[in-house]
């Protein structure tokens, strides 16, 4: 249960408002991922579901630095991989992994994909990430591994099969690539990918200097019920997102 004076996800009249809403999130959300250094030069990809389109996605354009994106850079691109709003480079990576995501998890209206350090250097090792910590237990046994890199993701039926591998859950590991993961908010799943690529990170640490003590199985899965929900997702996101307005409120326009 979450208590009444919580702070609670936004809801609109206007489909306006909530597309609005959805945009300013998903910069915020670029800007972040430039603030932590997700950046790689023309890689990474983060989308948010239109409110009334929904086969249709807002998504950053392609070769632009996180750091520099604003709303009015944004593409939207419908199922078919048309870009019917905005006048930029749309990455064919991007449309060939997340149009299949979203088509098969009508649940989620965001996901992001880049190529962060730590998450791509544990991603060579072809496992799952263990609960070492209490914030790694948020993905305890909701986080999928596809372990078969074949290059770049241009085609969309590579698509479909890193969608069906993510299954049900709320991240997946990519193979010598690199971390994904959804939400039903832009800002669940941004947070999400945030604290896994920390969590990889603090499991390489604790690796190369020992031998880790693994959370028991019925404590992590009590921890998850605690800090793995949708809503402590979204919640976690909001002081970041205070913090990238206050600093970067060029990123509206």
């Amino acid at each position: 249960m979450i208590p009444k004076n919580f702070p609670q996800p936004p809801t609109f009249n206007r489909v306006e408002d909530e597309r609005r809403y959805r945009q300013q999130r998903l910069v915020a959300a670029l800007r972040l991922f430039a603030h932590y250094g997700f950046d790689e030069g023309a890689a990474g990809h983060i989308t948010v579901r239109d409110p009334e389109l929904l086969d249709h996605f807002w998504v950053n354009p392609f070769g632009l630095y996180f750091g520099q994106i604003r709303v009015s850079d944004l593409l939207l691109v419908n199922e078919g991989g048309e870009v019917v709003e905005g006048n930029k480079l749309l990455n064919t990576a991007a449309f060939a992994i997340h149009s299949e995501i979203h088509k098969a998890r009508p649940d989620i209206n965001a996901a992001a994909h880049a190529h962060s350090l730590y998450g791509k250097t544990w991603s060579t090792l072809g496992r799952l990430l263990d609960p070492l910590t209490q914030d790694a237990c948020a993905f305890y046994e909701d986080h999928s591994l596809f372990d078969d890199y074949t290059g770049l993701v241009l085609k969309t039926e590579e698509g479909k099969r890193i969608g069906e591998t993510l299954a049900q859950h709320k991240a997946i590991i990519l193979q010598n690539h690199g971390l994904l993961t959804v939400g039903k908010s832009l800002d669940e799943a941004a947070w999400w990918f945030i604290t896994m690529d920390r969590s990889c990170q603090s499991q390489l640490m604790a690796e190369a200097v020992g031998k880790p003590i693994i959370i028991d199985p019925d404590t992590a899965r009590l921890t998850y019920s605690q800090v793995g929900s949708s809503y402590a997702g979204w919640f976690s996101f909001q002081g970041l997102y205070d913090m990238i307005i206050r600093q970067q409120p060029d990123l509206f326009d």
